[in-house]
């Protein structure tokens, strides 16, 4: 299987609903790395697994809708607890979604699988991954 990542970052405020969150029940903030990885079995007719440009530009849309946002305040997740793994696969299906309306150009057509790892320090990070 081939494959290619892009990297990008975006910065959050948010708090967590649960004693199980202690401290971070309170509103702090987050900066994510964010690397998303695509995957296919075979290159397309160019040798690429996805336009590196437009992924990279596809991943930097998809982060803008959460950049520099109170997180609390968006109705999108209204009664759920925004933690790193959850923003892991809201950050997925964004992509996912930018992939099958064609946004990522025609050699993402052929991307059978994707992951998605947001590092929220040098020491903590979650990932989402699954078939596009």
């Amino acid at each position: 299987m081939y494959s290619l990542t892009v990297r990008d970052h975006f910065m959050i405020a948010h708090s967590f609903n649960g004693e199980i969150f202690g401290p971070a029940q309170h509103t702090h903030g987050a900066t994510y790395v964010v690397d998303v990885t695509f995957r296919r079995e075979a290159l397309d007719a160019d040798d690429l697994v996805i336009d590196i440009g437009l992924a990279g530009a596809g991943l930097k849309e998809v982060l803008a809708g959460l950049n520099m946002r109170d997180l609390d305040e968006e109705p999108a997740f209204s009664g759920r607890n925004t933690t790193t793994e959850f923003l892991a696969g809201v950050v997925f299906e964004r992509m996912r979604e930018a992939i099958r309306a064609g946004r990522l150009g025609d050699s993402a057509r052929g991307v059978e699988a994707m992951s998605v790892t947001l590092s929220e320090s040098h020491i903590a990070w979650a990932s989402f991954e699954g078939r596009v």
